[in-house]
């Protein structure tokens, strides 16, 4: 930096001041922003990430966007409501032009990106829009300037070692180490680069001499990586502790990085810039990263903490981990498999490749223990109506070699199908905006109808957050999960809009006899995986958040993005993992490819526990799951705790080596083994661009254990007592199938005899939840039945009679006392549970006693979904009596109970609902608790009158 530049305050305009001028074809523009859009942010000229635009009332604002990736993106204001057209391609940009009347909210409106971080101020300003900075010093030694700017052309006060600093001093920009359009803005004669774009290979670290800290602030100008070797750290030189450290943000453009340095006056530091980074990919298709490397400048001292317009924040820096080390890309099927590691006692074969399967997107196994798969040509845009491309496979393995050597085609011409499961006389099939049925004519394998549309309303707003994942409940409901970015208003054919079901993330079920469709709990990201384990409960594995929920009936659960559809929620349930997949300080978008050490990155898919028997016991009852990411498998293992779970990460299963592998989903069949299916694809994200994706690969893989024992079986065959029987094999595969087709079947007395035989002197638990399934899917028990077994001393045998008590959403009178007893002295948290699902779906005046006896449950206070559940059951009951409601919610032990039962109240802004409340205020003054003075303010927030609305002329009189 010049010299001059160092002892005279500068006077800067805001970052990335707009250019003034007219255009000759349109009206002149006043302020004209242009950012860089990325999933990191936008960006401005100078640097700062999502930067403050700033521009005078009344003038006319134009926002110009560059995409700098092969991604979609746009940009909006929030409250205008205008949005630019969207670019696709790197390096095309779009625009919005308006006039700045009030500040307001810029950001990206394609899903996800918002919450991913694309989001800045617009703020409209009086008068002009400069800021001053304060004006820095060099440090110094023995009376002379420190070279702490490389202004003398040379490295002086400064040591090297490796080869990054070698010639590290440049004096043009763009530099010769820099790609052409990179600016780096440095000041002055010369900045320094470990490397730049075209050496960033080179390591190496530069430290300067100490020196005394003689003024509170300091601040540098840094660029380059946002890598964990890429660094500068500012060091105590008598401690060597390092007192503060910043990487750049992965763009060349040099930004200032403000130190406190308050605690260390007088003290001596030193500079030390590090970059042992090499950027070497290896992973075929991730590119070298050049942003191994680090620009750096003009470190000064400040007598106050300056203010940079474009100043680097560490909080919007995304430090990324080094890249993990995936060998392989774009191998063929018999490669692939080569190239996995598994555990020890397993191996892996290809079953089927291209071009036999290409893009399986789903898929189920039959009562033989075929694949039926779906083939997605369709995907990522929907096809006009009959000119879908889908279509759905059936492969066998006709000799046990492990290869699937039968395949015959079972329907073409589908539309964007994601989801799949066999039963029922039929073939369930979710492909948006439908929900459908083809009937089977079994003996041919081919349909026996054309498809029935049982549902429509399913949105394509995001084509891969569709309905999908389908399985076969335990209670003979068939379910799915359902993204977040995409809106669903789900209803029979012709059903009037205000009568549908809303659903845009979450589980939601169908029954195929009653042909009721119902959400079964709301929230998680975009779920692409779930399954049930021996006691029926559903696991789903979620993306970008954390990974991993145990749903229960009627929670709401931790939602990616957007409001839950009811407004008194106030709290959701969260993960149950104890852990994540990715690494990095920003959210699991930091750790894509570099998350090898926790186990592979955010993205998830599918999910399965396996119960298949022959594996060894370590894996029963452990939900495994696809990193596509990471390209592993991961494995969870599942402990009981409170009403719930805690999922805890074990070693992963299997490492696929491959950075193209995309397991979609994996089932265990009649021999205990596991088949998956890939999506082998170089690219592993989802675009609506439909060229990003290949369109001629995929795989299906048989996972197989030294136990396991190859068998043929067609369970269609099989009689009902065998069916009854095969609820007591080890392979749930077996019992599944089974119980599907005695449900088909409809069962007989002997059939009933026989499971109430096993639910009553079967020694298992499991076993006596088999047969209980059972019995309910054939419609073999009795209310009497169900109510005998609340007596149950399982509390697995209680929970599930409660569920099923309350299937049809109403309960009898002794039902309902019972569960009153319940409510007050079952000593299982998993009971509690299931009552306030069962209380979720009868009358709201009918849970009065069951609530209030749940929130007064101490040993509830800390589990992991009760607290919250207990108060979704309770929320109604403020419309009914809110007198009685809040005096039920001042002797509830649940955390937060009240405060939301005031929050509820003051919802229904009645004058009686504002006189409980300061009723309930004065109640709480007599006992000066910090709870009831924290109560005590949430009153009087609610009470608080609004304030007078001013008339826009006032005061301005004197003008």
């Amino acid at each position: 930096m010049k010299k001059s530049h160092l002892l005279l305050p500068l006077l800067v305009l805001l970052l990335a001041i707009p250019q003034v001028f007219a255009q000759q074809d349109a009206e002149k523009v006043d302020f004209d922003y242009r950012l860089d859009a990325s999933m990191l942010g936008y960006f401005a000229k100078n640097g700062a990430r999502n930067p403050t635009l700033k521009a005078s009332k009344g003038s006319t604002v134009r926002i110009t966007i560059v995409n700098t990736e092969l991604m979609t993106h746009d940009v909006a204001l929030e409250k205008m409501g205008i949005k630019s057209k969207a670019v696709n391609e790197k390096g095309q940009s779009a625009s919005i032009t308006f006039k700045a009347e009030k500040s307001d909210t810029y950001y990206c409106t394609v899903p996800g990106h918002r919450a991913a971080g694309m989001v800045g101020k617009f703020e409209v300003v009086d008068g002009p829009i400069t800021e001053a900075v304060v004006a820095g010093k060099l440090p110094t030694k023995d009376g002379q300037p420190l070279n702490l700017n490389f202004e003398t052309g040379t490295l002086k006060d400064w040591t090297a070692t490796g080869t990054a600093f070698n010639n590290p001093l440049y004096s043009t920009d763009p530099s010769p180490v820099h790609e052409k359009e990179m600016s780096i803005g440095f000041e002055g004669k010369h900045f320094l680069s470990s490397g730049g774009t075209a050496n960033f290979q080179q390591i190496g670290t530069l430290t300067s001499v100490p020196f005394k800290v003689t003024q509170p602030y300091a601040a540098f100008s840094v660029s380059g990586g946002a890598l964990q070797d890429t660094r500068v750290e500012i060091v105590r030189a008598d401690t060597k502790k390092v007192i503060f450290h910043s990487t750049g943000q992965g763009r060349a453009t040099l930004q200032p990085v403000v130190v406190d340095l308050r605690a260390h006056l007088n003290k001596n530091i030193f500079i030390r810039i590090i970059d042992n980074e090499t950027g070497i990919s290896q992973i075929p298709y991730i590119p070298n990263d050049k942003w191994a490397h680090i620009n750096f400048d003009n470190f000064l001292f400040y007598p106050s903490r300056p203010d940079f317009p474009n100043e680097l924040k560490q909080k919007d820096i995304i430090i990324l981990p080094p890249l993990d080390p995936v060998i392989n890309a774009g191998l063929s099927g018999t490669e692939a498999a080569k190239a996995m590691t598994l555990q020890k006692g397993f191996k892996i074969n290809l079953a089927a490749s291209e071009p036999e399967i290409v893009r399986p997107i789903c898929f189920t196994i039959d009562w033989k223990g075929r694949l039926w798969v779906v083939e997605g040509h369709t995907y990522p845009v929907p096809a006009p109506e009959g000119q879908g491309r889908d279509r759905i496979l059936i492969f066998e393995d006709t000799n046990g070699d492990g290869t699937l050597d039968s395949r015959k085609v079972f329907m073409e011409n589908l539309n964007l199908v994601s989801g799949i499961e066999l039963g029922m006389g039929g073939v369930w099939l979710g492909a948006a905006p439908y929900f459908m049925y083809v009937p089977l004519d079994a003996a041919n394998d081919k349909p026996a109808g054309p498809p029935q549309i049982l549902l429509d309303g399913w949105g394509t707003h995001d084509t891969h957050e569709v309905l999908n994942s389908f399985r076969w409940g335990p209670d003979g409901w068939l379910y799915g999960t359902h993204g977040v970015f995409t809106h669903s208003k789900v209803g029979k054919p012709g059903t009037p809009d205000d009568q549908r079901v809303k659903l845009n993330a979450g589980v939601w079920r169908y029954h195929p006899v009653t042909r009721e469709f119902e959400v079964f709990a709301e929230g998680s990201s975009n779920p692409w995986g779930l399954d049930f384990n021996d006691y029926g409960h559903p696991f789903i594995t979620a993306c970008v958040i954390p990974h991993m929920y145990h749903m229960v009936q009627g929670g709401r659960f931790f939602r990616q993005a957007g409001k839950h559809f009811n407004p008194y929620i106030y709290d959701d349930i969260t993960t149950i993992a104890d852990h994540r997949h990715w690494l990095g300080e920003r959210g699991p978008h930091a750790g894509n490819f570099r998350s090898g050490a926790a186990g592979g990155g955010h993205a998830h898919a599918g999910a399965m526990l396996y119960l298949g028997g022959s594996w060894p016991q370590e894996y029963r009852n452990k939900i495994f799951m696809n990193n596509i990411n990471g390209a592993r498998m991961n494995v969870d293992q599942l402990t009981r705790a409170g009403s719930g779970y805690v999922a805890s990460h074990n070693k992963d299963f299997v490492i696929m080596n491959d950075s193209w592998s995309q397991w979609l989903n994996f089932k265990y069949d009649p021999s205990g083994s596991v088949f998956v299916i890939d999506w082998y694809d170089k690219n592993q994200c989802h675009s609506p661009n439909p060229d990003v994706h290949n369109k001629t690969m995929g795989r299906i893989f048989k996972i197989t254990h030294e136990n396991d024992k190859w068998v043929q079986v067609d369970l269609s065959k099989a009689t009902d007592m065998e069916l009854v029987n095969y609820q007591l094999h080890k392979n749930e595969w077996y019992v599944r199938q089974a119980r599907a087709i005695l449900q088909e079947r409809g069962a007989s007395q002997q059939v009933h005899e026989a499971l109430k035989e096993i639910l009553t002197k079967n020694p298992d638990v499991t076993r006596k939840l088999r047969a209980l399934w059972t019995l309910h899917v054939t419609k073999g028990l009795t209310e009497k039945d169900l109510v005998a077994l609340l007596a149950n001393p399982s509390e697995y045998i209680r929970s599930w009679a409660i569920q099923l008590l309350a299937e049809d959403k109403s309960v009898s009178t002794e039902t309902l006392k019972r569960f009153g007893t319940m409510a007050k002295t079952d000593a299982s948290a998993l009971v509690r549970l299931y009552l306030s699902s069962a209380m979720q779906r009868i009358e709201p005046s009918q849970r009065w006693e069951v609530v209030e006896a749940l929130s007064q449950k101490v040993a509830d206070k800390a589990d992991h979904n009760l607290p919250q559940m207990v108060w979704y059951a309770a929320e109604p009951l403020a419309t009914l009596d809110a007198k009685r409601f809040v005096q039920i919610a001042e002797k509830a032990r649940l955390p937060k109970f009240l405060s939301y039962a005031i929050q509820r109240t003051g919802a229904l802004n009645t004058s009686e609902a504002k006189g409980i409340l300061k009723d309930l205020d004065v109640r709480l003054g007599k006992v000066p608790t910090k709870e009831n003075q924290d109560n005590q303010a949430l009153i009087a927030k609610i009470l608080a009158p609004p304030a007078p609305v001013q008339d826009a002329h006032a005061g301005h009189g004197s003008h």
